[in-house]
């Protein structure tokens, strides 16, 4: 549901859009669009999980893309691509660009500097 988030409002605006969809602590899928149209995609997660879900592929792998429009030091994001902890690479990825990625939109409700910072939108 995220990555079609994504891929509508990157029609919209014309800056890259990034989805990141955490799921079961067992996987971490950071995407970006463009234009409507995904460039780059990265699974986090478990060699065990790649063996037992045989369609859990990338759509797009492009590590370029992504260093570029992460804007992270090519030491930095050797270390974050090469993580299979989707808790890790969420950790990582939060230090690299200095915003948490943890968040709910079910908390933005409770909590005053979620509120003030982000809006929700249903699609």
């Amino acid at each position: 549901m995220v990555k079609k988030i994504g891929q509508t409002l990157s029609r919209i605006i014309e800056e890259p859009v990034m989805t990141a969809g955490y799921m079961n602590e067992d996987l971490f899928e950071l995407s970006f669009f463009e234009n409507g149209g995904i460039q780059a995609e990265r699974i986090f997660c478990e060699q065990w999980m790649r063996e037992e879900y045989e369609e859990l592929k990338e759509e797009r792998i492009n590590d370029d893309y992504l260093r570029k429009v992460l804007d992270i030091r090519k030491e930095n994001f050797d270390d974050f691509i090469s993580m299979t902890s989707p808790e890790q690479a969420v950790d990582k990825l939060s230090e690299l660009v200095s915003m948490s990625l943890w968040s709910d939109s079910k908390w933005i409700p409770h909590e005053e500097t979620l509120r003030k910072r982000f809006r929700k939108y249903e699609f």
